[in-house]
């Protein structure tokens, strides 16, 4: 883990500078980008294990990159930021964030963060069996299989019902947005939140077919919830 390639996304030098000093001492590569446009470039060419992202960039700023960087998968990312609000902390983790540190901050702090989100995170996009509740999917399969009394049953699922039922999988007990799962499960296409009800409506469906209707549920006026529920 100490290893790892750590991206930091940062517009003050000093503050980029202390943050990767102190990654450094600990074992850690670093790489820091002073605007979020050279932040998502680097992210796309390098691949990091971690973004370290600050709020108020030049440009785009840290939502915007961290919704980019969400559409694209699942690296950790960690926000700094000297916003404290309560309103931009549940912003930023809405969106997707896994961490939130505010400025000013003790660099050791920054460091425990990284160690405690990777060791959380390592192995999360790296294709592993996820189970949820009756549930077990293997992403690298596209398969999804329900528990029930005689065996295990297979679904037959759409490849984007199989990516919302995937990516709320890594997060159960979670609500997420439509615009959210729009971002996640649909990045490539003209969809609107309508397109989520359509393909989450069949997957309710095909999941009461083989009596696991329990699971997933709507949440009036927000969205959509994996519960880990056992059946």
């Amino acid at each position: 883990m100490n290893n790892a390639l750590i991206l930091i996304i940062e517009d003050e030098p000093e503050i980029a500078e202390i943050i990767g000093t102190y990654l450094s001492r600990e074992g850690f590569r670093t790489i820091t980008a002073g605007d979020g446009t050279v932040g998502l470039a680097h992210h796309l060419r390098l691949r990091p294990d971690l973004v370290v992202l600050d709020i108020k960039l030049p440009g785009q700023d840290g939502y915007d990159v961290l919704a980019a960087i969400r559409r694209r998968g699942e690296t950790p990312v960690i926000m700094v930021t000297a916003l404290a609000e309560d309103l931009d902390k549940l912003q930023a983790l809405r969106i997707g964030a896994d961490d939130y540190v505010v400025k000013p901050f003790n660099p050791l702090e920054i460091v425990a963060r990284v160690k405690a989100v990777l060791r959380r995170t390592m192995g999360r996009g790296s294709g592993q069996m996820l189970r949820v509740g009756a549930l077990t999917i293997d992403p690298q399969a596209y398969r999804v299989a329900v528990d029930s009394a005689a065996g295990p049953v297979t679904l037959d699922l759409t490849r984007t019902e199989f990516r919302i039922l995937a990516h709320m999988a890594a997060s159960p007990g979670k609500v997420f947005e439509r615009s959210e799962l729009v971002d996640a499960c649909l990045p490539e296409s003209e969809a609107l939140d309508r397109t989520v009800d359509s393909h989450v409506s069949n997957l309710r469906r095909k999941l009461a077919g083989v009596g696991a209707d329990g699971l997933l549920t709507g949440v009036r006026g927000v969205g959509y919830r994996l519960d880990d529920v056992h059946g």
